[in-house]
């Protein structure tokens, strides 16, 4: 059980450096993480008694 335990925490330290590793190398892969840029104009009503 020990040694399931230690395969699954060295896994998971695995999955995060690649999940860090693929955040900072994916843009020079054509990945884009940028969300899409629109600009919004909405009408405030203030109620101001």
């Amino acid at each position: 059980m020990g040694r399931i335990l230690k395969w699954l925490i060295y896994l998971a330290i695995l999955a995060a450096i690649a999940l860090v590793a693929y955040a900072y190398v994916g843009p020079y892969f054509g990945a884009d993480f940028a969300p899409p840029q629109t600009e919004r104009r909405l009408p405030v009503e203030l109620d101001a008694d």
